[in-house]
């Protein structure tokens, strides 16, 4: 489940990679003066704007960038012009950056930004940055597929996105082909006995060593502190004097890296699915296991509210307890008996577990959850494969994104954390106490940077924002992989944050489409109005 161990990517970007595989089935703050971000990041007042040009020959399904051996694309960037008709309406460009902003004349990489141009009416505001999660979704795909979610705003603002450093086009960070991320996929991420660990360190450590051996140059250089300063190169070079931003779940965490970095460049931002950046990597974790338990059981109930004809998980009169029990029996078998699947693939309890936590990040996905589990207890595990493979960037065609080989290459930037297996020993219990779904896999993704050739750093952590204009958090009480209790421990970390809750389910709250949420956040980005702290939406 080595995805799920960070906040991912926006919960209305997974329904539209799901959709044919399931339908088949102010002042100046501490770091804020002119000098301090010139010496952050170099002189800015050179940058060139950006050459934009149609997108139609860099598709928004992006290739491969961990092509196998028998791929026929001998470019990781590879797309093939037109593939996508709505790209038509988007521009792309390349930005470039110092690769080491220690070195700012030194080595560059691009960054591949793109954007749909304000629609009007109204003045355009100018543009508003995404970034969708990850750490290792692309904004360049997710701009593409959940643009419609944002219609309201992009009547004002240019809609602009990019793939942040080491991720999908821009200076991809590589590590293993497709065929062996499919095996990785099918191996035990719970192991049980000696043997059992044996096998996952070792696999481990290859997947480490391949990462290095692929991106060894760039590794050091795609921690979020990098990728912020990368974001203001990008509002200079888009004309912005202020950069608005709409960040969500890790995108959070870089927008308030942001924040800290350069609070008077700071315009309007909205940070929801909120990381709360002081916490470490165990407890972090610890806590989005529960959370994810949490929402299952949410799920449980709602499918005994909707009874057995709509939902047959509950029939025999099974109450939600009963059905989580029955959600665990599962995965518990799949560790020794994989289900076969419409895809000629099986789905090993590694998929499983990834599956099952897929379809809890959006109550859009509850219904192909629902009917994904039935599937299951009947043998078939189509349904549960496919929920897996759009959260571990695979496609139709067996091919992956590098979405698992970027979010370890910047989770581990981002902490000088090292976990030994005694230590995994040592917390299972714990994990196990809060999840009898999530808690033997989740363990053990706190070996994630064990190996890695990168110290990583802590300095991420400190994102007090003072100098900035008030900063929107927005939490979910029901989000599963961002827990609610993140989002006012950011907004007070920040200084200037101002929390809206809304008592929903799933991943993130705009996306929900809740009007209150919508009312307020789009009020705040198109006309100033900044809403009431500790502002509740029902």
């Amino acid at each position: 489940m080595t995805v799920v161990s960070r906040p991912i990517v926006a919960a209305g970007a997974l329904v539209a990679m799901l959709g044919p595989a399931v339908a088949g089935c102010g002042g100046q703050g501490p770091d804020g003066g002119p000098a301090a971000q010139v010496a952050a990041h170099g002189d800015l007042s050179m940058t060139e704007p950006l050459s934009w040009a149609p997108c139609k020959d860099r598709s928004a399904a992006q290739a491969s960038p961990s092509a196998s051996p028998a791929s026929s694309s001998s470019d990781p960037g590879d797309t093939k012009p037109g593939r996508d008709p709505k790209a038509a309406r988007y521009e792309c460009a390349r930005l470039t950056v110092p690769l080491d902003y220690a070195k700012p004349t030194g080595d560059t990489i691009e960054i591949e930004v793109i954007r749909a141009r304000a629609t009007g009416p109204g003045q355009r505001i100018g543009s508003l940055i995404f970034n969708f999660g990850g750490p290792g979704a692309s904004g360049v795909d997710t701009l593409v597929q959940a643009a419609s979610d944002f219609k309201k705003l992009n009547t004002r603002y240019d809609l602009v996105s990019f793939d942040p450093r080491g991720i999908g086009r821009s200076s991809p960070v590589l590590c293993l082909d497709d065929r062996q991320m499919d095996a990785m996929q099918q191996s035990d991420s719970s192991p049980d006995d000696s043997r059992e660990e044996a096998i996952y360190t070792a696999e481990q450590r290859a997947f480490v060593q391949a990462c290095e051996s692929r991106s060894g140059k760039v590794l050091p250089y795609v921690g979020t502190s990098n990728a912020a300063k990368d974001m203001d190169r990008l509002r200079a070079a888009l004309g912005d004097t202020k950069m608005h931003y709409f960040g969500i779940s890790y995108g959070t965490e870089l927008g308030a890296n942001y924040a800290h970095q350069f609070p008077t460049n700071v315009g309007r931002m909205v940070l929801d699915g909120a990381v709360d950046t002081k916490l470490g990597t165990e407890a972090l974790t610890l806590q989005q296991t529960a959370a994810f338990q949490r929402a299952l059981g949410d799920f449980a109930r709602h499918c005994v509210e909707s009874g057995p004809r709509r939902c047959p998980l509950s029939a025999g009169g099974k109450d939600a307890d009963a059905i989580v029990s029955d959600v665990a029996a599962l995965i518990q078998k799949l560790d020794a008996h994989p289900l076969d699947t419409a895809q000629g693939r099986k789905l090993s309890q590694t998929l499983g577990v990834t599956g099952v936590a897929t379809g809890l990040y959006s109550t859009k996905l509850w219904p192909a959850l629902a009917q994904g589990l039935m599937m299951a207890y009947e043998g078939d595990g189509t349904i549960l494969l496919s929920l897996a493979d759009a959260q571990n960037g695979r496609d139709e065609n067996g091919r992956y994104n590098n979405i698992i080989a970027a979010n370890t290459a910047v989770t581990c930037d981002d902490t000088n954390e090292r976990f030994t297996v005694e230590d995994v020993k040592g917390a299972t219990q714990k994990f196990r106490n809060v999840s009898s779904v999530f808690g033997s896999s989740m363990v053990w993704n706190l070996l994630q940077c064990t190996g890695w050739p990168v110290a990583g750093e802590n300095a991420g952590q400190d994102v007090n924002a003072q100098g900035a204009p008030p900063i929107v958090v927005v939490g979910n009480i029901g989000d599963p992989a961002t827990p609610y209790a993140w989002a006012p421990a950011l907004a007070k970390e920040l200084g200037v944050g101002v929390l809206i809750t809304l008592e929903g389910e799933g991943h993130g709250a705009y996306d929900t489409g809740d009007p209150c949420i919508r009312s307020a956040v789009d009020g705040y980005l198109l006309d100033g109005k900044v809403p009431a702290d500790g502002t509740r939406c029902k």
